[in-house]
């Protein structure tokens, strides 16, 4: 039987678990026209803050051998933007998979207030909370903060009753995968994102003697292939310590099927693309459906279910 990547996550199917991160190629209408018309199962807005945002000076991003640095700040074009984009999507597109609505408040009132006219709104699909940028100046990551993380979940669900995932930064220590895990199990979180960007990396052009990014004196969030074993290692700490029906959503150096298939056994329900996104456009999706589905074949998999989760110990 050849293998089928139909996905099922939070009572919808998906025709496969691939996605973007948001950050990539979700800025514009245009850019997410193109990502709903692509290949991939589901897509994601940029975060949203309230109002449109500039983000960092430029260069802010650039293309490195094994990855990608960004420091972006988060530019976007402000919450009614993307808010009326997802409601006029569910729309005219009946039946059809929702777009994912991600949102990065700059503080507790602003991530409350986002969430509430979420709520308030006819929306219907899926609502991710960054608590991860790490590319704004002067703002520390929240999720590193665990007090301050059980605070803004302990508001949010006192009104939120909408699907709820919150996007996390890459954690180090088994203490801090415990920590977090322990408070994330007492709210009723449809998911979990592992991973953000591993924050505040370096990276040098020898020939110029110079940092590649404008801002923060070069500083910058470090993606793709360098940051593939903590991304996995994320996700399977997150898989085997949360509560059952807390999904993981994993993001971090997929760059093939076989990168695809690695998060899936450790436990990923869904999967973000980001520096390959950016690299190669939305033709990507394409490719890694075929590149996963030929995984599955060579091992007698039918159904991603039959191996998802299953990583052997030694």
């Amino acid at each position: 039987m050849p293998a089928s990547l139909k996905t099922h996550f939070l009572n919808e199917e998906y025709a496969n678990p691939f996605m973007n991160a948001s950050g990539v190629h979700c800025m514009t209408v245009q850019e997410l026209e193109e990502l709903s018309a692509s290949k991939a199962g589901a897509f994601i807005t940029k975060s949203a803050t309230t109002s449109e945002r500039q983000g960092n000076p430029k260069p802010r991003y650039c293309s490195v051998p094994l990855g990608s640095i960004n420091s972006m700040g988060l530019p976007n074009e402000g919450f009614d933007y993307y808010l009326n984009y997802v409601i006029k999507h569910q729309e005219e597109h009946p039946g059809e998979a929702i777009p994912f609505f991600s949102v990065a408040g700059m503080s507790l009132k602003e991530n409350l207030n986002l969430l509430e006219r979420i709520q308030e709104s006819d929306f219907k699909g899926v609502t991710e909370l960054n608590l991860s940028c790490p590319n704004v100046p002067g703002k520390p990551q929240v999720a590193y903060d665990f007090e301050m993380t059980e605070q803004i979940l302990n508001s949010v669900f006192k009104f939120f009753k909408k699907p709820l995932g919150v996007k996390l930064p890459p954690y180090f220590d088994f203490a801090h995968f415990d920590t977090m895990a322990k408070i994330l199990n007492q709210y009723p979180l449809a998911y979990v994102n592992c991973i953000n960007s591993i924050g505040n990396g370096l990276y040098i052009d020898v020939n110029e003697e110079s940092v590649v990014v404008k801002p923060k004196n070069g500083f910058g969030g470090i993606g793709g292939e360098y940051i593939k074993p903590t991304a996995l290692a994320n996700v399977r700490a997150f898989y085997t310590r949360l509560n059952p029906d807390i999904k993981i959503i994993g993001t971090g150096g997929i760059r093939t099927g076989q990168d695809a298939f690695e998060h899936l056994l450790c436990g990923a329900a869904m999967l973000q693309v980001g520096t390959e996104l950016y690299k190669e456009g939305v033709s990507i999706f394409a490719r890694l459906e075929k590149e996963l589905k030929e995984i599955m074949n060579q091992k007698g998999y039918s159904s991603i279910d039959e191996f998802r989760g299953k990583l052997k110990s030694l």
